[in-house]
């Protein structure tokens, strides 16, 4: 049986039948010197002695008082008779036995000596084997180490990927809201210019108009004044009618507006409406007094809406028509009023 070794913890199978084996042996030498004592006894044994009576015949006489017999004496015993070829043949066969019995025990021994190489050869191999398997083993835990080591140097790699992928995201998205803050300040820059462009355009709008109106004015009154000259240097007749046409286009001595033509005036005025407060309830009359080519002489608020900026821009947006359409006959009207009322 082999002993156990706490550096291979394995172990080559134990194999049946040894101690069988090793019991029939001692039975069948126990046998075996139980044939040779027995055999070697019977040979040696002394054989023993033979008796023998002699009887002689009597003659028929007288019948002798019997004479008892003599009491006989034992015979020492006869030296034994060795047979010389029984000798041999003992000895022979005891040679033989003896011959068998050694040849029994190296067989013996060489089957022992078989068998423990078989199980050194095969405890060898199991060595080899453990060797293999610790080896294989070691192997696998050094690849399944380097293995882990290199996944977690992927996984490593991988997280410092994802961070500057995200560092990269948050930097385009800073620079993206940086970008959309700085478009929005040139957007709010530029509706701050366009709402000043806007108001210089309205106060530059204001501005003309109020030039526009004082330079209508200045010819009106230089008209005026032409008129009046033209009035005391000529006749009495053509006074009259020269007032008459200059007064009222509808009035006495003037022609009367076509159905038509106040809607020509409010297409004409209501584009240059600038005006984004409330509409409802707003209404105003303007008096509007022109010369025959539609050039204005004068605007005046006839009837307020109640709200003086709408008032304002609607005498406004009335100055800036000049000059305005002419009617069918091809002169415009010396005076009319425009209702102003903001688009809806």
């Amino acid at each position: 049986m082999i002993r156990k070794n706490s550096e291979y913890p394995l172990q080559p199978p134990r194999e049946r039948g040894t101690g069988r084996a090793f019991a029939f042996a001692l039975v069948m030498h126990a046998l075996l010197g139980f044939f040779l004592y027995h055999g070697i006894q019977w040979q040696n044994s002394t054989p023993e002695g033979a008796e023998a009576e002699l009887w002689t015949e009597v003659p028929d006489t007288a019948i002798p008082r019997p004479v008892p017999p003599p009491v006989p004496v034992p015979a020492a015993p006869a030296p034994p008779v060795r047979d010389e070829q029984a000798d041999i043949a003992l000895q022979e066969k005891k040679r033989q036995q003896q011959e068998a019995a050694r040849e029994a025990q190296l067989a013996e021994q060489q089957r022992q000596q078989k068998l423990q190489a078989q199980q050194e050869a095969e405890a060898k191999r199991q060595q080899q084997l453990a060797a293999e398997q610790a080896a294989q083993l070691a192997a696998q835990k050094a690849a399944a180490a380097k293995q882990k080591q290199q996944q977690q140097q992927a996984d490593k790699q991988k997280q410092q990927q994802l961070a500057e992928q995200q560092k990269q995201q948050q930097l385009k998205e800073q620079q993206l809201k940086e970008q959309q803050q700085e478009q929005q300040k040139q957007a709010e820059a530029e509706a701050q210019k366009k709402a000043d462009a806007q108001k210089a355009a309205k106060a530059k709008a204001q501005a003309d108009a109020a030039a526009q109106a004082k330079k209508l004015d200045a010819e009106r009154r230089a008209r005026l004044a032409q008129m009046q000259g033209l009035a005391t240097g000529g006749t009495g007749s053509t006074t009259s009618d020269g007032l008459g046409k200059s007064g009222t286009g509808s009035g006495s001595g003037g022609t009367a507006a076509s159905p038509g033509f106040n809607d020509k005036v409010q297409r004409r005025v209501h584009p240059n409406v600038i005006w984004s407060g409330p509409t409802e309830g707003l209404a105003t009359e303007i008096s509007v007094r022109c010369a025959p080519s539609g050039t204005i002489l004068s605007a005046a608020i006839k009837r307020s809406s109640g709200n003086p900026e709408w008032d304002a821009a609607a005498l406004r947006a009335v100055r800036q028509s000049d000059p305005l359409p002419q009617d069918t006959d091809g002169k415009t009207p010396a005076s009319f009023t425009i209702r102003m009322v903001p688009a809806g």
